[in-house]
This record gives C-alpha cells, sequence and structure tokens, in this order.
C-alpha cells in the first residue's frame, strides 16, 4: 500500500512465501524484492541464493521484525543489498529502494546504531583488559580452568594471600563482583586468555 502510493514504484507482486516468490521472481524479473527473513517453509536468508539464480539483476532488500544484527550480517552474506527492519520508518524503506536500486548497500539506521554500541562496548572491554598485568592475565587463565587461590598460588611458586590480592584487583578493574561473573566476561570477550 505504500509503494503503490508512491509514483515512483511499481508493485508487481505479493508472495506468502519464498517458493512462491521465487517462482515469481522467474517469471517477472522485478527491479527489488523486499524479502521478509521469517516466512513459512523457507526463510528469507536461505532463500537470497536461490532468487540470485533465478533473477541475478534484482536486488535485494531484506526485511525483518527482529533488530538483530546476526540477522543483517548473515543476509548480506547470502547476497542481499540491504536490511531493514519493521521498524524503519515509511521514509527509511523508501530511501532504502532507492539506495539499492541505484547499486548501493543499505543497513537501517537501527541496526547501524546497535554495531555502533557493540563497536564501542568491545573497544571498552579491550581497554579494560589492557588494564590487566601479565600476572593478573595468568592468574586469570587458572581461575578459568577452576583452580583455587591454593593451587594458583603452588603453581606460581607464590603466597595464597598474593593470589587473593591479584583475584580483588582483577575483578576491580574488570568491574565485576566475583569469579563466576569474572569467567563469563573472559569466556565472552577474551575466549583465548
Amino acid at each position: 500500500m505504500v509503494l503503490n502510493s508512491d509514483k515512483r514504484f511499481r508493485v508487481v507482486a505479493q508472495c506468502g512465501s519464498a517458493e512462491d516468490g521465487i517462482d515469481k521472481a522467474r517469471l517477472l524479473r522485478p527491479d527489488v524484492i523486499l524479502l521478509d527473513i521469517n516466512l513459512p517453509g523457507m526463510n528469507g536468508i536461505d532463500a537470497v541464493p536461490l532468487f540470485r539464480k533465478v533473477s541475478p539483476g534484482t536486488k535485494i532488500l531484506g526485511v525483518s521484525l527482529h533488530a538483530l544484527t546476526g540477522y543483517a550480517r548473515k543476509i548480506v552474506q547470502q547476497g542481499a543489498n540491504g536490511y531493514l527492519t519493521k521498524n524503519s520508518s515509511k521514509e527509511e524503506m523508501v530511501d532504502a529502494i532507492l539506495k539499492i536500486s541505484n547499486g548501493e548497500k543499505y543497513i537501517c539506521r537501527e541496526i547501524k546504531d546497535l554495531l555502533s554500541a557493540k563497536l564501542f562496548e568491545e573497544n571498552d572491554t579491550a581497554s579494560k583488559l589492557g588494564q590487566l598485568s601479565p600476572r593478573e592475565l595468568e592468574i586469570i587463565s587458572f581461575i578459568k580452568k577452576g583452580l583455587t587461590s591454593k593451587e594458583i598460588a603452588e603453581k606460581l611458586s607464590i603466597v595464597v594471600k598474593t593470589v587473593e590480592v591479584h583475584r580483588f584487583n582483577i575483578l576491580k578493574k574488570l568491574g565485576l563482583k566475583n569469579s563466576a561473573a569474572l569467567v563469563n566476561f573472559i569466556s565472552k570477550h577474551h575466549p583465548d586468555l
């Protein structure tokens, strides 16, 4: 309805499944396909290569109810030209269609904002880890393996009290409350440690 009310666009088909859409794309060769990710049967992400095969010149704009960066990444990796969430405005949808029609790539503002936040979070994490001394990183690796302070002290030939001071300093520098939170944090942000 939104697109039909705009003279720049002409909707040539609507489909309820990826399979139906692929058949129509083969016949109609549309300029742009708005492809929902959540479809009955085959999902939109898996359908992208099939659309590419039957109508190679068609641009594909993935659309989803979900503002998940993983969905955007997957559909673009499959060959889509852009990604838009259903929270996007009419103006942003029109802008996305026009841009991908002209050969540009498009990721909606909502996903860009999430990616930016994630990038800054990773930078903050790297900064926190950079505050740790080599000895503290060594102790973290032992904590991650489940060793007690006494076992760590024996391995490093230091006293238990020194290990506990290091543990306290590690938690303080990383802003964590306990060893379980530390293990979760390290597993998520520095799994190779």
